[in-house]
Order: structure tokens, then C-alpha cells, then sequence
């Protein structure tokens, strides 16, 4: 398919006072989640929250920042979400693709609001009552 790119806007949810961050994303479904240049996380003044050890493509094993929170926006939508800081681009994966409702079309290689919901994102979960007592349950029994 090649290489995606798309345009995102990257902010700091902590401090309204810094500017948010527009970048031209690489998007990345073979990933799982948001990495970001170590000058893009200190322009958002980013909270190291901890260190995680991550897997690149090439199989190499590293201890790397993990940052947050931080709000990613593309056009009306957006999510809440760490970042790993690493690499020279920032980089989406499938975690907040999935949280925005955004699809991938592989003819135009373009990134867009998913058409079966764009309005609003939409996502599947699990039925919240399955894990309550039928006693405290408003729902009607699973059956």
C-alpha cells in the first residue's frame, strides 16, 4: 500500500497556554500506538510518566519514554492517549485510528472519518452489564 500520511493535531490536555502542534503523521496500522520525536514531545511539555521497553519493526528491543496525556485531533475528532518518544516523525497507530473512528482507504491512501459513522466515531464494546449482578443490573437479564 506505501507509505500513509495525514494531517494531525497534537496538544497537551495539562496547559491550554501551549499551542497545539500540527504535523503531517505518518499512519502506521502495523503499529499500535503514537510515537513522537523527542523535540515534538518537549514543544507540548509532555509528563514522562514512566519508561516501557518497545519492539521495533527490526526486532530490536529498547527502553523508551512514554509520555502523556495527549490529545490527538484530525478535523472534528479526537482521543486521549500516551505517546512513546522515538524516531524522527510522529507516527499513528491502530490504538487512536481506532479511538476517532478513522479508516484507511488503500486506493487513495488517504485517511478519513469512517463513512458508516461520520458524524459521530462509533466503536463496538462489551455490554457493561454482563459484569453486574442481575440485582444492581437496570438491563434487562442476558440471555
Amino acid at each position: 500500500m506505501g507509505l500513509i500520511t495525514a494531517p494531525f493535531e497534537l496538544s497537551n490536555p495539562r496547559d491550554a497556554k501551549i499551542p497545539p502542534i500540527r504535523v503531517d503523521a505518518l499512519v502506521d496500522t502495523g503499529a499500535m500506538t503514537l510515537c513522537l520525536p523527542a523535540p515534538v514531545a518537549e514543544a507540548l511539555a509532555l509528563e514522562e510518566l514512566e519508561r516501557r521497553e518497545v519492539t521495533l519493526a527490526d526486532g530490536g528491543r529498547h527502553l523508551v519514554p512514554y509520555v502523556g496525556p495527549v490529545k490527538v485531533g484530525f478535523g472534528k475528532r479526537g482521543c486521549f492517549t500516551g505517546a512513546f518518544v522515538l524516531g524522527q516523525r510522529v507516527l499513528v497507530g491502530a490504538i487512536p485510528l481506532e479511538d476517532m473512528d478513522l479508516v484507511i482507504n488503500p486506493a487513495t491512501r488517504q485517511v478519513t472519518v469512517n463513512p458508516a459513522s461520520p458524524d459521530i466515531p462509533s466503536t463496538i464494546v462489551m455490554r457493561a452489564s454482563a459484569f453486574f449482578s442481575p440485582a444492581i443490573s437496570t438491563d434487562p437479564p442476558l440471555r
